[in-house]
């Protein structure tokens, strides 16, 4: 069985390509567990790190938005998961590049698919900033999508697309849209979100940190851990599950930026803490507002996708499962 995971050199695509490899099966198309035997990560720089050095991973590099290429690395796959995506503030900032990923990438993906005429798993991961303008305190699964944000129209038009593309026999589809993943390892980039991680995996490693939002500022969170088990749970489960609208929406914890500085210092133990500096941004100020300040999803509930307990519970996660990469990349923001 050939799995297929686009934007597989970012972090959650390493995080679910090592449970894959991990577990070794996962479901096909019978509903049954299947051996994995080739698990090919695409992205536009070939995937590398700690558990990737198996047989089963081949990892190239390349353009989404070219449809030869994506067709290539499409034939014999039974199980796509696509992730490839220019992130929030990035596509806002350059209209034509976010629409060229994440929109003709996406029908790339889909097409691709289709044209395998092998009925393929396809699971599109969509956002939070498919919600916007006038909402209320918690958005669920009936809350209609308002996106305010380029990002957010390329992850409605996406999630329509996988649905569609279904519905006519071509793909086995589903969406799932994603609260603000945290903490993430790396460096800071241009997601409107990049602070969540960054306010508690900077200090925690002993580096200086700027916030570009104010600290009553509210995100949803969900940890990479809980992140990686709602994937391997919703691909395995059938995409009739969630609805005619094909579409996931995953609860998570909603905290402020004060409160992920703040519980920096409860799990900081004897390491030297970096400092948080508040430096207000008003264009990032304006797309995180524009999210959902919290998610009550019973869909999610129901099927049995787990929430993280507390913000507590996500700094320890990080810890035990990602401080130690942490601190072979980190420096000075």
């Amino acid at each position: 069985m050939k799995v297929v995971i686009t934007g597989g050199a970012g972090f959650l695509g390493k995080k679910l390509a090592r449970r894959i490899l991990q577990q070794g099966e996962i479901a096909g198309a019978s509903g049954r567990p299947e051996k994995v035997s080739e698990l090919l990560l695409f992205d536009i720089g070939k995937a590398s790190g700690p558990g990737l050095d198996d047989p089963r991973v081949k990892a190239l590099d390349g353009d989404i938005s070219n449809f030869a290429t994506v067709q290539t690395i499409m034939q014999g796959a039974a199980t796509v998961f696509h992730f490839a995506a220019v992130v929030s503030a990035g596509a806002e900032a350059d209209f034509d590049l976010g629409y060229r990923v994440n929109l003709e990438g996406t029908r790339n993906v889909l097409e691709a698919c289709r044209a395998l005429g092998t009925n393929p798993r396809v699971v599109f991961t969509s956002s939070l900033a498919a919600f916007g303008g006038d909402l209320p305190p918690a958005v669920t699964d009936d809350t209609p999508l308002t996106p305010q944000t380029s990002y957010g129209a390329q992850k409605s038009i996406g999630e329509f697309l996988v649905r569609d593309y279904t519905r006519k026999g071509y793909l086995r589809g589903t969406s799932v849209r994603l609260p603000t993943i945290c903490v993430r390892t790396g460096l800071p980039n241009k997601a409107a979100s990049t602070w969540a991680s960054s306010v508690v995996r900077e200090p925690l490693t002993g580096v200086d940190v700027v916030c570009p939002v104010t600290p009553e500022t509210v995100m949803v969170v969900l940890s990479p851990r809980k992140t990686v088990d709602a994937f391997v749970r919703l691909h395995d489960l059938p995409p009739d599950a969630f609805g005619p609208g094909r579409t996931l929406l995953l609860n998570g914890i909603k905290v402020t930026a004060k409160e992920l500085e703040q519980a920096v210092g409860r799990h900081a133990g004897n390491r030297k803490v970096g400092k948080v500096s508040w430096q207000h941004d008003p264009a990032i100020q304006k797309i995180c507002d524009g999210w959902p300040q919290g998610i009550d999803s019973a869909r999610s509930r129901r099927l049995g996708f787990e929430t993280d307990k507390d913000l507590d519970e996500v700094v320890r996660n990080f810890i035990a499962d990602d401080i130690e990469e942490q601190l072979k990349i980190a420096r000075p923001a």
